[in-house]
């Protein structure tokens, strides 16, 4: 017997359960309209939310940097891969979150695993809410601290977890800001003062707040005019900004602390010049532009009350994030498979990800998608889910 045996049987095990999904393969940008596994298909399922990966500003942006500096930067930050360039973005996005400070990490994921840890460790605790991010819960896990969870924003049972983690050394209220499977958002008012009450830190994950929410898609807290009482807000540049990498939003004195305590920051080369460039010139077309969140959240509340009239469950979605929940796992893949078939791309979600009973399709609208592309997704989530028995 192979000691890698246990792969093949748990491959097995997805097959038998219909959960088992190849790669989709994207041939081409990242648009509204795209090329899937050569398929022409309305894609649905794009964190692309302004359109802003295809924006010229930052293709522009991008290819001058590369010419003008190179592909890639050499070294990690605190050795000698500190460009002026990711100064300059850090300096941009501190004056956009209206921030003291900010640092810039390689991805969203790395960002909660360089920045939690340094937070709180043994002796302190984590009130978390139930379904916050994977990148999260793993950040915290790194952390060693103890994790309390409270029902997912329910402010009184966040209280009741507060009142009985009165004993630890330090706490550390963590929430998504928009969740990501669900597109519903925290209720920052009653949180932010709540951990104020009990003398907790408070820490907003806004991966899908950002560029969304609030004024120029300057995120949730900004959305509930909360600047300068949340503690630590961390951000993304892969999303709605086109690029790539994350975030923290903080004070001066504690981004100077993540600059030599924050691991993946320490021991990760910095971003290329291309990418830096390209995610500063999204700040500039956020700024520039905002009539681009306008467009996506015209389109969000057209196709929200259009999958709603087909008699789709859309659970509490607030955002442009809307889950099409169909319950059970495999059923809810095979809707996904016909709906790409008849020319819509909208990822099936299922357990571990989303709880097995509430198996899903989820669905993201973008600015880039025209008044045609909706109506005709709508049309042919309404034919396949009544083909199917999901809808009415």
């Amino acid at each position: 017997m192979h000691p890698l045996d246990f792969v093949a049987e748990e491959l097995a095990g997805l097959r038998n359960q219909g959960l088992c999904r190849p790669l989709r393969v994207l041939s081409g940008p990242q648009g509204a309209r795209a090329v899937i596994d050569g398929r022409p298909v309305i894609n649905l399922s794009s964190n692309n939310y302004l359109g802003l990966a295809n924006h010229p500003s930052l293709v522009e942006a991008a290819v001058a940097a590369t010419q003008r500096l190179g592909a890639g930067s050499g070294a990690v930050r605190t050795i000698i891969g500190t460009m002026e360039l990711h100064l300059e973005l850090e300096r941009r996005l501190a004056a956009f979150k209206r921030a003291e400070a900010v640092l810039v990490f390689q991805s969203g994921f790395t960002t909660n695993a360089g920045v939690i840890p340094v937070l709180v460790g043994e002796g302190d605790a984590i009130i978390s809410d139930e379904l916050n991010h994977a990148s999260i819960i793993d950040g915290c896990r790194l952390s060693r601290a103890q994790v309390l969870r409270f029902a997912h924003r329910d402010v009184a049972d966040l209280e009741r977890v507060l009142r009985e983690a009165q004993g630890f050394r330090r706490r550390l209220v963590i929430t998504d800001g928009v969740f990501s499977m669900d597109g519903d958002i925290a209720p920052l008012p009653g949180v932010v003062p709540l951990a104020q009450r009990y003398g907790a830190m408070t820490y907003v994950d806004d991966a899908h707040g950002s560029g969304v929410l609030g004024e120029n898609g300057r995120g949730t807290v900004n959305h509930f005019h909360l600047e300068g009482l949340v503690d630590v807000q961390i951000g993304t540049l892969s999303k709605a900004l086109g690029a790539l990498g994350g975030y923290v939003a903080g004070s001066r004195d504690l981004i100077d602390l993540l600059i030599h305590r924050g691991r993946p920051f320490l021991f990760s080369t910095s971003h290329p010049p291309g990418v830096t460039a390209a995610a500063i010139a999204a700040v500039d077309v956020l700024e520039r532009e905002p009539e681009l969140v306008d467009r996506l959240w015209e389109n969000a509340r057209y196709f929200k009350a259009g999958l709603k009239r087909l008699g789709f469950d859309t659970g509490g979605s607030e955002t442009p994030i809307t889950p099409v929940i169909i319950g059970e796992g495999s059923l809810a893949m095979r809707f996904s498979d016909r709906l790409f078939a008849a020319g819509v791309f909208a990822q099936g979600v299922s357990y571990p990800t989303v709880p097995a009973d509430r198996s899903r399709v989820r669905t993201i609208v973008t600015a880039e998608h025209s008044r045609d592309d909706l109506d005709q997704a709508l049309e042919v989530f309404g034919r396949v889910g009544r083909e199917m028995g999901v809808c009415r």
